[in-house]
């Protein structure tokens, strides 16, 4: 069957002109909905900004990381042998994964980074700290950590013998302050940097982090909420991952389900869940509910609306 030949009405019609008024309308609506709407451009927050900003928190930081007491340095799998990691009862998952992304905070933090500086104390300092056995690093760092939480400052600190721990802490915090340790931590990877995982993990293990991100509520503290930062709103399309936090156990630290919370919900709870999505059409009961629920009727009321003018038939 051939198409008929077209015997009415005609007009011209420039496809490019059309095109072209479109992108132009498409590009301007964009540009002002862009400036008025969209998420703030919040500036990137750096090691540098923390230790200018929180310099107490930075030191006792270095100290804890100089201790092994920092939330990295007993992370576990996929960072380090120092606990199991998460798992969902007695499945390891974490441990199974094994350490894909080797991570010693001590070393790679602090003392590393000051390996590259020049000054004689802080070379001094350096050399103390990796000629000396283990146990003497843990009893220096260690004493030093509980005289600095006792004393609440640095300049309040009862006189010890910390060895080089002080030292390498005030110097780690003056690198910070001036800009180098956000350089010096990533440090021989590719030139286009991408891998930020150790000033993250650093980061991470003070408390200026947690406590910028609370400023801008960003914390998964409010229910049915995914912020971004400001007043807008983050990814609604994670709802279903968070709402899970929210639950009793989940959000708890201390117990089997707060401590193996992400393992639990992304290693069993959504799997189940989208598993359960994927089966819909081949579950009975499940699968009806869309005709228990007529709303594909107010969808197509139209369609049915017209079949009840005109039957079929």
């Amino acid at each position: 069957m051939t198409a008929g030949h077209w015997n009415g009405p005609t007009r011209r019609y420039d496809l490019v002109k059309e095109g072209s008024i479109a992108l132009l309308v498409v590009t301007l609506a964009t540009v002002v909905l862009a400036a008025l709407f969209s998420s703030p451009d919040e500036k990137t927050i750096s090691l540098r900004n923390w230790a200018q900003n929180a310099p107490d928190d930075f030191y006792a930081t270095v100290v804890s990381e100089l201790s092994g007491a920092s939330t990295s340095a007993g992370y576990g799998p996929p960072y380090n042998t120092a606990t199991e990691g998460q798992s969902i009862g007695p499945v390891p998952l974490a441990r199974w994964g094994g350490v894909t992304t080797a991570v010693d905070p001590a070393q790679q933090f602090v003392i590393a980074p000051l390996s590259t500086l020049s000054d004689a104390t802080v070379k001094a300092a350096v050399t103390q700290w990796t000629g000396a056995s283990e146990d003497q690093r843990s009893a220096w760092a260690g004493d030093y950590a509980k005289a600095l939480e006792d004393a609440g400052s640095a300049d309040k600190v009862v006189a010890g013998d910390y060895g080089p721990v002080p030292a390498l802490a005030k110097a780690e915090l003056d690198m910070a302050g001036n800009g180098q340790l956000d350089t010096a931590l990533i440090a021989g990877s590719s030139f286009y940097t991408s891998d930020y995982t150790k000033p993250l993990l650093f980061l991470g293990d003070g408390s200026y982090l947690e406590e910028t991100a609370g400023t801008q509520h960003l914390l998964g503290e409010q229910w049915g909420m995914m912020n971004s930062t400001g007043n807008f709103p983050g990814q609604a399309w994670l709802w279903l991952a968070t709402f899970w936090y929210q639950m009793p156990g989940f959000n708890a630290e201390g117990n089997t389900w707060g401590d193996n919370a992400d393992a639990i919900v992304f290693g069993a709870i959504m799997p189940i869940l989208s598993l359960l999505l994927l089966l819909v059409p081949f579950i009975p009961g499940l699968r009806s509910v869309p005709r228990w629920i007529p709303l594909y009727r107010l969808i197509w009321r139209r369609w049915y609306r017209q079949q009840r003018v005109t039957p079929a038939g």
